[in-house]
């Protein structure tokens, strides 16, 4: 009877399958091959051949060749790659800190338990690019943050400069984050057993030991899932410059100094420069970084997580 009704599963899975095999693994693939693709045109499909060049060209390692001057490209490598690793082990760790102690309060309280659930959870129900504009007010030289404190700093506007640029971007990334993470760890902490509770309790464990010994432990799979995922994110973290600046600079057009590596991935599709083969470059490098990253969380996981 299974093998009789096999042909219905799979054309059950059907269009699943067919579209993940479109908007998927196609340009997934696709993107590896032009990758090692010189200069590629991706109306035509025409190329000069396979080279390694790109991926030398996006690392600042291999010159271009402009007017017969060989020319390095450290866009990616100069600002792109580090404000990517500044925002990812900023706002990581800071989230899922703060988003875990929020849960364990929120999970402490018995009335209003729901109100405070939904005032925490609106700002991931909210447009991205509403709450930057938000937050571009507040931090504008005349904005609400400079007038309680009485300064004259310009935080994200064209006088602004990369170190205040990065941090009022690491504030936004993080308050736009809290709410999926706070609600993942409140299902968990609502998951757990309050036997192991009470039996700490006739022990006599304080409310540290009792956080470190028993939710802790019984929570590392949703830290685990929360860490894993929220490093992929922060890798391929665009939309919040966007939203926040709308530029990829902060004093000057020719030094986009607010690069992110899914921005410069972007920016080389754009009209103005359309080099498919070095934003496909790009795109591996990250997938790459992000795989490493990831296999070292699971490897990091075997002895840490507790299912």
């Amino acid at each position: 009877m299974e093998t009789k009704n096999n042909w219905k599963a799979w054309l059950y899975l059907a269009p699943a399958l067919i579209l993940m095999a479109l908007f998927t693994f196609y340009p997934l693939i696709n993107t590896l091959l032009v990758s090692f693709l010189k200069n590629y045109n991706y109306v035509s499909g025409a190329s000069e051949g396979f080279t390694f060049e790109n991926f030398g060209i996006v690392l600042g390692i291999t010159p271009i060749q402009t007017g017969g001057t060989p020319v390095y490209v450290t866009n990616f490598i100069r600002y792109a790659l580090p404000n990517t690793l500044i925002i990812t082990f900023v706002t990581v760790p800071i989230s899922i800190i703060l988003a875990l102690f929020i849960a364990i309060l929120i999970n402490s309280i018995k009335v209003l338990r729901g109100l405070f659930q939904t005032i925490f959870f609106l700002p991931y129900v909210t447009n991205v690019i509403a709450v930057g504009m938000v937050f571009s007010l507040i931090f504008s030289t005349s904005g609400v943050f400079n007038s309680l404190f009485n300064l004259r700093i310009d935080w994200i506007g064209y006088g602004s400069n990369r170190v205040t640029a990065l941090f009022i971007l690491c504030i936004y990334i993080i308050w736009t984050q809290l709410p999926y993470k706070i609600l993942i760890f409140l299902s968990g902490l609502q998951g757990i057993d309050k036997q192991y509770y009470d039996a700490a309790k006739l022990d006599g464990a304080s409310k540290l030991k009792t956080t470190f010994k028993i939710t802790m432990p019984l929570l590392s799979p949703q830290i685990l899932y929360i860490m894993i995922t929220s490093f992929i994110s922060a890798f391929k973290e665009y939309n919040a410059v966007v939203g926040l600046f709308n530029r990829s600079y902060t004093g000057s057009p020719n030094t986009p100094d607010l690069y992110t590596v899914v921005y410069y991935i972007y920016d080389q599709l754009g009209t103005n420069n359309n080099n498919v083969s070095y934003a496909s470059a790009g795109a591996v490098v990250l997938f790459a970084i992000i795989l490493v990253f990831t296999l070292l969380q699971m490897w990091a996981s075997k002895k840490r997580v507790h299912y």
